[in-house]
Parts: C-alpha cells; sequence; structure tokens
C-alpha cells in the first residue's frame, strides 16, 4: 500500500496552521523543542510552543514516520501525529515545575509490532490502519541550561477512542473487520528546548561603588596683621551686584540631591524608600522585558529623568544607584548570580537610550532581598499568628538555605503557600534605581 495522500495533506495543513500562527508572535516568546524519546522510535517531531502569560503556554506538536516505504514489509509503523497542548508553569514560562492537558490526533497503519509491558498485543497479528484521537493530563519539569537550552521531563496518561480496519497480516490486503474501542495510552516525554532569542544568564562582575566626593569646606578669613604705622584712608571699592544662583526643582521621585546619598548595604529595605521606582524580571530571568508588569511605564519614567538630569546645565549627575534583587527561593548561589545580571540589565537599558558613562554608575547585586522579606512578613504577623513563626524562624536561623527549608515545612506547607502569594509575588525580582544629582552654581540674569 502506498503512502497515504491523505497523511501529506494533513501534514501540509499542519505546518500551515504553524506559519500562520509563528507570524503574530514575538521572538521572545518562542520555544522549538524536540522529543529524545519519540526520536527513539525512529519518528521524526516537532514542537512549537508560545508564551501566552507569565504561568500560561501554548505549543503543538507533530511527529511523521514514513517508514517503511516498501508496502510489502510485513513489520510496519507508519503513522502521523498531531497534539496541541496547554500549559500552566508554577513559576514562569519555561522554568521548574508544570502541569498540562493536550489533545492527541493519530492516523496510523501499524502491524506485526511487540509494544512494551504487553500493550495492544493484537497488533502482532495483524495490521490495522485507522484513526483515533486522545485527551491526556501530564506533569512536567524544566531545567534551564543556559542562554538558548533547556532540558524538559514530562510524564501524564490519556484517555483515547479509535476506529480502524483489521486486516489478516502486514502485508496483504485481506480485510478481517471494522472495529473501534476505548484505550488507555501512557505519556512520557524527554524534551531538548531551544528558546528564542534566548535569556541572558551570564554572570556580570559586581561594579564598585563610585565614591562621592563632598566639597571642600571655604578657607578659613585671614585676619590681617595690625599695622602700627600711620593710618592710611583707604576708599572702599564700589559695592558689586548681588549673584543669585538659580536652583533647579525636580517632581521626578527617583532624582534626589546628593545630600542624600546613601551607599547600598543588604540591611537596607529598600521597599520602603519614598518614591523609589522598582523594574520586574519573570522568575530565573535577567533580560529586562518592557511589557512585564508595570515595567514600561516605569522604564518611560527612568529614561525621562535620566535624560532631563544628563541634559540640565544647572546640575550634575553625581551617581546612578542600581541595586538588583532575586526572591529568597532557589540556590543562593544562582540568586546571586540572578541579582548582579539584573543591575547591569538595567543599566545596559538606560545606556542604550541615554549617552551615560559607565563611571557615574554605582551598579550591584543586592542577593536576595531578605531585608525586604523580613520587612513586609513582620508587617503580616501582627494579624496572623502563623506568620510570627516564620518570623521567628527568620530571626533565629542564620543559614539561609535552611531558613528556607523551616519556612516551606512550616505548619505542613500552609504558612508557605501564604507567603508566595501574599509576599513573594510583589517583592520578587526587582531592580531598584535612583539617581543622585548636585548643583551647578552659575550667574543668573537677574530673575530666579
Amino acid at each position: 500500500m502506498s503512502i497515504s495522500y491523505k497523511i501529506f495533506k494533513r501534514f501540509g495543513v499542519l505546518l500551515c496552521l504553524l506559519s500562520c500562527w509563528l507570524t503574530g508572535v514575538k521572538a521572545q516568546q518562542v520555544t522549538i523543542s524536540n522529543n529524545l524519546l519519540y526520536d527513539a522510535w525512529l519518528t521524526p517531531n516537532l514542537r512549537v510552543g508560545v508564551r501566552l502569560s507569565p504561568h500560561l503556554s501554548l505549543g503543538a506538536t507533530a511527529g511523521y514516520r514514513p517508514w517503511p516505504t516498501d508496502d510489502h514489509t510485513s513489520r510496519k509503523w507508519r503513522h502521523l501525529l498531531l497534539s496541541p497542548d496547554l500549559r500552566y508553569w508554577t513559576d514562569s514560562v519555561n522554568v521548574h515545575h508544570f502541569f498540562g492537558v493536550n489533545l492527541i490526533y493519530s492516523h496510523y497503519n501499524v502491524a506485526d509490532l511487540k509494544f512494551p509491558f504487553g500493550l495492544w498485543k493484537s497488533v502482532r497479528n495483524e495490521r490495522r490502519e485507522g484513526d483515533l484521537g486522545v485527551l491526556g493530563a501530564f506533569y512536567g519539569y524544566s531545567w534551564p541550561l543556559g542562554r538558548h537550552w533547556n532540558i524538559e521531563a514530562l510524564i501524564g496518561g490519556a484517555i483515547g477512542y479509535t476506529k480502524f480496519t483489521s486486516y489478516a497480516c502486514g502485508h496483504c490486503g485481506t480485510k478481517i473487520k471494522d472495529d473501534k474501542k476505548w484505550f488507555f495510552l501512557p505519556q512520557a516525554a524527554l524534551n531538548i528546548v531551544f528558546n528564542i532569542p534566548g535569556r541572558t544568564t551570564k554572570t556580570l562582575a559586581m561594579a564598585e561603588p563610585d565614591v562621592i566626593v563632598p566639597p571642600a569646606p571655604p578657607a578659613e578669613p585671614v585676619t590681617p596683621k595690625e599695622v602700627k604705622p600711620e593710618p592710611v584712608v583707604v576708599t572702599p571699592p564700589a559695592p558689586t551686584a548681588t549673584v543669585e544662583v538659580k536652583r533647579p526643582q525636580y517632581d521626578n521621585p527617583i532624582l534626589s540631591h546628593v545630600s542624600e546619598y546613601k551607599p547600598y548595604d543588604r540591611s537596607r529595605v529598600l521597599r520602603k524608600e519614598k518614591d523609589a521606582l522598582f523594574v520586574y524580571f519573570p522568575l530565573g530571568k535577567t533580560a529586562l522585558r518592557s511589557d512585564y508588569r508595570d515595567n514600561g511605564k516605569v522604564l518611560e519614567r527612568i529614561i525621562e529623568a535620566t535624560r532631563q538630569i544628563m541634559n540640565d546645565t544647572a546640575s550634575t549627575v553625581k551617581v546612578i544607584q542600581i541595586v538588583g534583587l532575586a526572591s529568597v527561593e532557589g540556590p543562593e548561589a544562582g540568586n546571586e548570580r540572578l541579582a548582579t545580571a539584573r543591575a547591569k540589565a538595567l543599566q545596559k537599558y538606560i545606556q542604550e537610550r541615554v549617552d551615560v558613562p559607565d563611571a557615574l554608575f554605582e551598579t550591584v547585586g543586592g542577593g536576595e532581598a531578605w531585608a525586604d522579606f523580613t520587612d513586609q512578613l513582620t508587617e503580616l504577623s501582627a494579624s496572623n499568628s502563623e506568620l510570627k513563626q516564620a518570623v521567628n524562624i527568620v530571626k533565629q536561623e542564620r543559614d539561609p538555605a535552611v531558613r528556607v527549608r523551616k519556612l516551606q515545612r512550616l505548619n505542613g506547607g500552609r504558612t508557605w503557600q501564604y507567603i508566595r502569594r501574599h509576599i513573594l509575588y510583589g517583592q520578587r525580582y526587582t531592580g531598584y534605581i535612583r539617581v543622585y544629582y548636585d548643583y551647578v552654581d552659575a550667574p543668573s540674569s537677574g530673575t530666579k
């Protein structure tokens, strides 16, 4: 039997749909993956995924095995598989745990096959050609490997329905019967995933803060020595006009006079600083996205303020202080790298839009945001007895890793779920910025 024209037709329709789908998708939201377990069954396959929201992604998988092409061969497993799926990610899309549901359609022509675990024994002695539909559910985990690559594994099960025609053997056309049945289908995958265009995971060195040198105090007036010779009449100089200095006033919240500057240390609670601005990063990411949460509006204000102060001849920029932060979840070493890279990402974003030299930046990684976390946890504990237990753990346990494990186990995990919803989501993945300036004395033209 020649390869079915219907198979080519369905496969072509799939490619057209995928092409139309990708046309409207932003590049940074796309993943392309290949199931290595499916490859082991000699079935070329491809999955294309797209991010719908911070926690949802949509994908479509296609697999096609035309072999053996010789219709006289007894053993065969020709098939076309199409499978859309929807995934929910507990942290962020393409990072760590996910749950999903999928639909599977397949047109198949199989004969003389021995599947593992005793599945589908009837195809060992006859050929079946037909179509099947499946509704499944699965759980998986994704490991980021670098800027462009992930490895993900998933396992699940599905309930399916199939209609098929049975033939006496793999190479003959003697029809036995038409039949249909329900069946259970296990699911498993080991995918290698390519992210477009990828994440920034390069470890960036922490920049040393610039030193602000206060102006030198005015010189002490010199008292002239007493002159004993006969007094000399001195004509006083004509009075000079009073020189007034214009002091510009700024209403942008990230601009502060240099007198308010203080170096960053990790005990500093940034969330309570007046008019502080924050940008946010998705979980495990260092690429700064203007379409994430309220980043677009905040970044506009940052660029506007930086451009304003750099172009103002009445003031001069002393320090642009940027602090990158990471959640208290996950490995401490990884969070340190994330925090530093996020601070650098915000610096790069500014320098791509405003001409600011590196020397004006104090760009530091603040690591895990324990100061802000503890401050908010203490506030909420006033009306929550379980959170008071959490505050005691944070204050008594010095090892951050042990501290997190104890918080996660507290009250059977119920307290940790509350913390994730009401504290961590609002504090996670932030980048803090403030611009410090000083005045430049300049004579005015008689007006303020």
